[in-house]
């Protein structure tokens, strides 16, 4: 692999207390092509622009996919990535779905250990501080056939991280609009099902909510996820998720959540949950908390939902589940206690 080392460093100019998520990106990208049937030799280069023709492929049919992960730095100044094995998974299903060819993975590891080794200065070890990395792949042929491309583009880029949400949420129950539908890419991290979902989430703004809660695309009951996350119930002392389909991302964070909860003793179920189950255990008092949960954010509170014309206000809790699973999975990502799973991955000078 090509390392091509920048001449300068823009980290002279970040206000690292200041930052917002996805915005500030470091020196080095990773770039690898797919031309003629074969993924070319792998490069990291300087971060910049890149040369796209205006009838290319991604464009005009979406042909793309992405992954998000994080790297962290414990107080020894040791670099970890947390779980990536599984995000190369959930990628070449991703890739399969959308029908791009699958990067090789000695081609995706080594270009992430190597990226973020180069990058390490841009990782702090204060608490809440991590390097946001975002690998995607896209159709980049100069054709405007409606047929797969016959060329692709591989980038990892990095951004410094920060809170993804500073406070609870309040999210509203979708009952028109669908993230996706049985036998579509809803299960994939196809870069369209967040574009679609764009318009439907400002309509939820506009009534002064943060985000949205989709259900089914059939019968708009059954819950599916929160915004670009997986989402968790607390119902009296267990916890209750969503079953994955090929509706649903199967998310890291969301089987993190899983096994770390079944580590401190709390029951899951992982199953259907509808709208109106919902509504009954926030009637009845046995709602305690909702939370969302993904890369970006780790847990992210939801302190009320809407449904229709009604708003729901979730108490606050003593001993939240929400925050004793996030310390528990932010304390092995950091390398603050033990990881009983290998969920750690080094990254090595």
């Amino acid at each position: 692999m090509e390392i091509i080392r920048s001449n300068s460093t823009k980290i002279v100019d970040v206000d690292f207390n200041s930052i917002k998520f996805g915005e500030i990106f470091t020196d080095h990208m990773f770039e690898c092509n797919f031309k003629n049937g074969d993924w070319e030799a792998p490069v990291i280069r300087p971060y910049s622009s890149i040369d796209m023709d205006p009838s290319s492929h991604v464009f005009h049919y979406g042909q793309a996919v992405f992954e998000g992960m994080k790297g962290y730095k414990d107080t020894k100044d040791q670099i970890w990535l947390f779980r990536p094995k599984d995000n190369y998974e959930r990628l070449k299903k991703s890739c399969v779905r959308m029908n791009i060819p699958v990067l090789p993975s000695e081609y995706f590891f080594k270009g992430l250990e190597k990226l973020v080794s180069l990058e390490k200065k841009w990782i702090s070890n204060k608490p809440g501080s991590s390097l946001y990395i975002r690998p995607f792949v896209f159709s980049s042929s100069a054709m405007l056939a409606a047929s797969p491309s016959l060329d692709y583009k591989f980038l990892i880029i990095c951004s410094p991280g920060a809170a993804y949400y500073s406070k609870p949420l309040s999210v509203y129950v979708e009952d028109k609009y669908s993230r996706a539908a049985p036998g579509g890419a809803g299960y994939a991290k196809a870069a369209g099902n967040y574009g679609a979902a764009f318009y439907p989430t400002s309509l939820a703004i506009s009534k002064g909510f943060d985000q949205i809660v989709w259900t089914d695309s059939e019968s708009h009951q059954k819950i599916e996820e929160v915004g670009t996350m997986s989402i968790v119930f607390r119902l009296g002392e267990k916890l209750v998720t969503p079953k994955t389909s090929d509706t649903i991302l199967d998310g890291v964070t969301r089987n993190s959540v899983i096994q770390a909860a079944k580590d401190q003793g709390i029951e899951v179920e992982e199953r259907d949950i509808t709208v109106s189950e919902l509504i009954s255990e926030f009637k009845s008092g046995n709602l305690r908390e909702i939370f969302g949960c993904g890369t970006a954010a780790v847990i992210a509170p939801i302190s009320s939902f809407g449904y229709k014309d009604e708003r729901f206000e979730i108490r606050e809790v003593e001993n939240s589940y929400a925050d004793s699973l996030k310390t528990s999975i932010v304390n092995i990502q950091q390398n603050l206690s033990e990881d009983s799973h290998g969920w750690r991955y080094k990254i090595l000078d």
